[in-house]
């Protein structure tokens, strides 16, 4: 029962993420105008914005000029729904679910206006820095400093990939990691780090053999960094242990 509240609260705030996501890069306001079509600026009545639902209702279409809706408004709803149930699932009901919560909805917002815009706005990394600052303080890592440790090496890292490749690593990854790395620790960070280029490096050789993308089309790392940062965050320490015993092996 507690699941399905959690997959629909997911629901809801993933919508809300797509705007988020989409508004914040333009420097538009999140609260108005209401939502509308991109194409007839047809404004969105309250029960053409159900989550997933409205989509699968409208078979996908607008309702005032039936051009398609871009399958990437459900599929992050379902996405964050499906994210936010599954957290007590690996983290368990304590506080630092809370930190994985807000975790997964950083992720979303930023997914969203990278795959959009390729850029991670500052405006949401220090609205989340504020955030993670106070659950930080609230359920801190062991030890209280790994924090700190975890951020610095997250931002020096990513700096040094930045200038070492001339421009490789955008300014918002590089904050973003420092972010991340507050969050995670200094272990953690490491590995989200590697997991996150491992993603990279396999989805965007398969991408550019089947020929969903061009040689030298630049591709959005946020996914990437989600998907390495979630895994290091979930499973990340038995990762690491098992990584040590195949070494004595």
């Amino acid at each position: 029962m507690i699941n399905m509240i959690l997959v629909v609260y997911g629901l809801v705030m993933g919508s809300f993420y797509n705007v988020v996501g989409l508004r914040v890069p333009l420097n538009q306001s999140i609260v108005s105008p209401r939502s509308a079509c991109p194409n007839c600026g047809h404004q969105l009545k309250p029960y053409e914005l159900i989550p997933v639902i409205s989509y699968i209702l409208q078979n996908g279409k607008c309702r005032g000029c039936q051009s398609r809706i871009s399958p990437i408004y459900p599929t992050f709803e379902l996405l964050t729904g499906l994210l936010f149930a599954t957290a007590p699932l690996v983290i368990g009901w304590s506080g630092e679910l809370v930190v994985a919560l807000t975790l997964i909805s950083m992720f979303m917002i930023i997914i969203v206006s990278d795959i959009h815009y390729m850029l991670i706005p500052d405006k949401i990394l220090i609205w989340f820095a504020g955030i993670f600052l106070l659950e930080r303080i609230i359920w801190p890592l062991t030890p209280w400093w790994d924090s700190l440790l975890g951020a610095g090496t997250g931002f020096l890292l990513l700096l040094i990939i930045a200038l070492v490749s001339k421009g490789g690593m955008g300014g918002g990854d590089i904050k973003l990691y420092a972010l991340i790395g507050f969050v995670l620790g200094f272990k953690l960070v490491l590995l989200s780090f590697f997991l996150s280029t491992l993603f990279g490096a396999v989805i965007g050789g398969l991408a550019l053999l089947f020929k969903v993308v061009k040689r030298k089309q630049p591709i959005p790392f946020g996914p990437f960094i989600a998907a390495g940062t979630l895994t290091a965050y979930y499973w990340g320490t038995d990762l690491i242990n098992i990584y040590i015993q195949f070494l004595y092996y």
